[in-house]
């Protein structure tokens, strides 16, 4: 048993100080995650991994600082899910009119429109996603897990409690079926 499953279960038994040793123990791991996240984003993007962490840690405990999770695949899992719900709020709010949503960024040294944002491809997988969690939901979390979180194969895998193998499958099947659902929303 990993210490992480160790304290979570201490967390479940009313242990009130447990939750303050998980934050430790997974701190790194989450950093280095929203660090291979954000280095997905778009190239203006001011959220740092740091503060990625921090926000999804406080998504992720209650008002009593405890956090409630079953055991590490579901904590990690968790995890994924808060920070995807930060970056998309974040790519929803960029978007609103009142923030200058559908606007293009100019440099004044430079009088060359930037790169596009990446809000839309982020918004047309996440609502992809809600259908493919509807139908097939070990596809949907394992997808949350590599492409928001950006576990490799067999760390998704060993999270969902699922072989390599099948994790392979089942991320080669939930790639087309994105694909073809985000080409179908843009028709």
């Amino acid at each position: 048993m990993s210490d992480v499953t160790r304290i979570l279960d201490a967390v479940q038994q009313g242990d009130s100080a447990a939750a303050d040793q998980l934050l430790p123990l997974v701190y790194d791991e989450l950093r280095r995650l929203a660090a291979h996240r954000m280095a997905q984003e778009a190239p203006d993007q001011t959220l740092q991994p740091t503060a990625l962490v921090h926000e999804a840690w406080l998504r992720l405990v209650d008002k009593d600082g405890q956090a409630r999770f079953q055991n590490r695949a579901h904590f990690f899992g968790a995890a994924a899910d808060a920070m995807r719900r930060i970056l998309i709020d974040r790519a929803r709010r960029r978007q609103a009119v009142r923030h200058g949503g559908g606007q293009q960024r100019t440099e004044m040294e430079e009088l060359n429109i930037a790169a596009p944002h990446d809000e839309d491809e982020l918004l047309a997988v996440h609502e992809a996603l809600h259908k493919l969690a509807d139908q097939h939901k070990v596809e949907a979390e394992l997808v949350k897990l590599r492409y928001f979180v950006g576990l490799t194969n067999e760390d998704a895998a060993a999270a969902l409690g699922i072989s390599p193998r099948t994790a392979k499958y089942y991320w080669t099947h939930a790639r087309a079926w994105l694909f073809r659902e985000i080409r179908r929303a843009k028709e």
